[in-house]
């Protein structure tokens, strides 16, 4: 589903993780950061362990220039990725951690 799509859902009164989750990466991947960064909390409001949505979040504040924000982001991805036993995102988000420290 496109971005204007999830917009009038939202709009719509419809809101939960999956869709604000949406959203955030699509404002990601148009390179809007900040608008990024506040769907992917309203999406972590509704679903602390939501780790993909930890891992885009970090990737979002990284590109504003907020490193500890991003680094913050992270490490609460992997401990909910480990809640989840999603060990995939957990190892994705050990290594953007320690790119982060290079």
């Amino acid at each position: 589903m496109d971005k204007a799509n999830l917009e009038r859902l939202l709009t719509r009164g419809m809101d939960n993780a999956l869709l604000r989750f949406g959203l955030g990466k699509a404002l990601l991947d148009e390179g809007d950061a900040a608008a990024a960064a506040q769907h992917l909390h309203a999406c972590l409001a509704f679903d602390q362990d939501y780790s993909a949505a930890w891992k885009l979040l970090g990737k979002a504040l990284l590109s504003q220039g907020s490193a500890d924000d991003a680094r913050n982001a992270w490490q609460q991805g992997i401990a909910a990725a480990q809640r989840k036993g999603d060990k995939q995102a957990e190892k994705e988000m050990q290594v953007f951690l320690r790119k982060l420290d290079k």
